[in-house]
């Protein structure tokens, strides 16, 4: 970690937890010669780290949460985390939908910022297992002034199927569903990214609806902020290699980048220069 005194909070957050994830821990006084901050600085930085869940505060300094492989937040909590990071990794991936395409949008709160971006995006049809990724489509086709549809709205399907704490439809009536479709893209959020599981859930039923959307797209990206690598949860649905590109944010260390170049086509790094011009790679 490089000392910068002039490190937003959230940038700086960011680094804290890579720290503490990489060495499995770390001590206030350490944190304060790294990033020169005074130490009441990195107390409130951990104070807020313990708040999202994501470290353990113990005396004199942090430890990661290992959280069991089963363990699945509900979307109200995963909707509190990383906000900047979700709101810049959805408008990067809005500018990989091409009008009048057909994509998939997986459900998670990643997917859901990037809904809101994609009501600008004419003529789509949208297939998601995502009760509030339709909801915001509905929603902006309620609140058009006009009596009738809005001129190049998005038609959407809803999977159907039994519903998960991420407000996720899966089971064997949302498998059968998109078994049947054929998509353009696949916008998919995850639970956890790493080389050796690649892409994971704790839900057993949701693994197998997103390995249907994975085989029935033409291109799969992955919309995953940077708390997500290094996460595996308890079923597998798919391999790094069967990803196109990774769209995640800043906060992502550079050996994460360099693992994650070595396994797929394309990282797409939001928020910095390179990560506002996605490419078709």
């Amino acid at each position: 970690m490089s000392e910068n005194q002039n490190l937003l909070a959230e940038q700086r957050r960011a680094l804290i937890l890579d720290e503490v994830r990489r060495r499995g821990g770390v001590r206030v006084n350490e944190l304060t010669r790294k990033l020169s901050v005074s130490d009441m600085t990195v107390r409130r930085d951990l104070d807020a780290l313990a708040r999202q869940g994501v470290i353990e505060k113990v005396h004199g300094g942090a430890v990661p949460v290992v959280e069991a492989s089963t363990h699945e937040p509900g979307f109200e909590v995963k909707s509190t985390l990383e906000l900047t990071a979700k709101e810049d990794i959805a408008r990067v991936a809005a500018a990989m939908a091409v009008p009048g395409s057909a994509i998939a949008l997986s459900g998670g709160t990643t997917t859901y910022a990037l809904a809101q971006h994609l009501l600008d995006v004419p003529e789509l049809t949208v297939v998601t297992n995502s009760v509030r990724v339709a909801d915001v489509f509905h929603t902006a086709q309620r609140s058009a002034a006009t009596g009738g549809p809005r001129a190049g709205a998005a038609t959407v399907v809803l999977t159907g199927g039994v519903r998960t704490p991420s407000d996720s439809l899966v089971g064997p009536v949302a498998d059968q569903a998109i078994g049947s479709l054929h998509f353009d893209v696949l916008f998919l959020g995850v639970h956890g990214i790493s080389v050796e599981a690649g892409l994971s859930t704790p839900n057993l039923a949701e693994a197998e609806t997103n390995r249907r959307f994975v085989h029935s797209a033409r291109r799969v990206v992955v919309v995953a902020d940077h708390t997500k690598w290094g996460t595996v949860g308890l079923s597998s649905f798919a391999t790094l290699e069967q990803v196109d590109t990774l769209v995640t944010d800043s906060g992502l260390s550079a050996q994460a980048r360099e693992e994650i170049e070595e396994h797929l086509p394309g990282l797409v790094v939001a928020g910095e220069t390179a990560g506002d011009e996605p490419s078709d790679s």
